[in-house]
């Protein structure tokens, strides 16, 4: 068994993880999920996250639960009246808008980490990405690109990048990778560019 993650120079207290509500078709998602809810416990690391009990929201959840991890679940009130909300996080905080949930997830996290999900989750990663861009935060946010599932996002970066709509310093904002321990490493020692967001291009 791989030790867990410690003694970075930048100590992350807690990961926001941003993921679907649905388990998706490959066993290995659920399987990368759990790992990643693991090793987040193990290493002291609080997972923040969505506050739901189902698909690899859930299977996050129950891993870092299980080792004796601390999650805490944000979920706004319109969708914990119809959704399945986890019934043994360490904490659960109610708010009133999606909006609410988002800025007390950005508030209460170090860093963000993106796995297989829907439009949700490709939402809330593209937010907290333009935020660092803009310069609202400086938070590491990253993709654990599990069996591939990213690939086409990196790609449709990397198009954005050439066609002069993305600095290459904005495009590494984003880290990515298929190893949990690999992405806390890098997520530890992260320093955030301060670049201005708009490109200088001669118009012909």
């Amino acid at each position: 068994m791989t030790a867990p993650i410690r003694n970075h120079p930048f100590r992350l207290r807690s990961i926001c993880v941003f993921c679907g509500s649905n388990p998706g078709t490959r066993p290995d998602y659920r399987h990368v999920a759990e790992k990643a809810g693991t090793r987040l416990a193990e290493s002291g690391i609080r997972v923040v996250y969505g506050g739901g009990s189902c698909g690899l929201m859930g299977a996050v959840a129950d891993a870092a639960l299980a080792v004796g991890g601390r999650v805490l679940g944000v979920i706004p009130h319109a969708i914990e009246r119809r959704e399945r909300v986890h019934p043994g996080l360490s904490e659960l905080k109610i708010v009133g808008s999606m909006h609410e949930r988002k800025a007390m997830m950005n508030e209460q996290s170090d860093a963000f980490l993106a796995l297989p999900g829907g439009l949700g989750t490709y939402e809330e990663l593209f937010e907290v990405l333009s935020w660092a861009q803009l310069g609202i935060h400086r938070k590491p946010v990253a993709i654990l690109n599990v069996a591939g599932y990213f690939d086409p996002l990196l790609e449709m970066l990397d198009h954005a990048l050439t066609e002069k709509f993305l600095r290459p310093e904005h495009r590494a904002l984003l880290l990515h990778g298929d190893d949990i321990d690999d992405l806390v490493a890098r997520m530890s020692g992260y320093e955030s560019p301060i670049v201005e967001k708009w490109l200088d291009i001669e118009q012909g």
